[in-house]
């Protein structure tokens, strides 16, 4: 199973950060976290590595459900989105599929969250 929807975008870096966290908004999630790959690496082991940034997004009212339904979800969240630019130059976004992740919960409860989350995260990637 695939875990993730990707698309290479045809963008700076920078610009598909901005578009990205828009997308995001527009469908009602927002970003708690963002992870400077480079930066990190560069500073903890002092190695080289291409722009890569990992934006931890939330979709409140959906969070909020799946807390009901599963009290250590909090695992699994929040969403991730990475923008990386590829080892041939281009810049690609990628979601992390809330099906795949959740699969491994047997909790029934969870899956109509799932699948609305996915629909939701499956949108953000598709219309950049």
């Amino acid at each position: 199973m695939q875990y993730s929807f990707n698309k290479i975008v045809d963008m700076t870096f920078d610009d598909a950060i901005h578009q990205v966290i828009e997308a995001l908004k527009k469908e009602g999630f927002g970003v708690l976290t963002e992870i400077d790959v480079q930066a990190t690496l560069k500073k903890k082991l002092d190695v080289d590595f291409r722009k890569y940034k990992i934006l931890g997004a939330c979709n409140p009212s959906y969070a909020y459900k799946a807390l009901q339904a599963e009290s250590r979800i909090g695992t699994m969240l929040p969403c991730n989105v990475i923008v990386q630019e590829t080892v041939a130059g281009e810049v690609e976004v990628s979601a992390v599929d809330p099906i795949a992740s959740m699969q491994s919960i047997e909790n029934p409860a969870l899956k109509d969250i799932a699948d609305q989350v996915q629909s939701k995260l499956r949108k953000v990637i598709e219309n950049l």
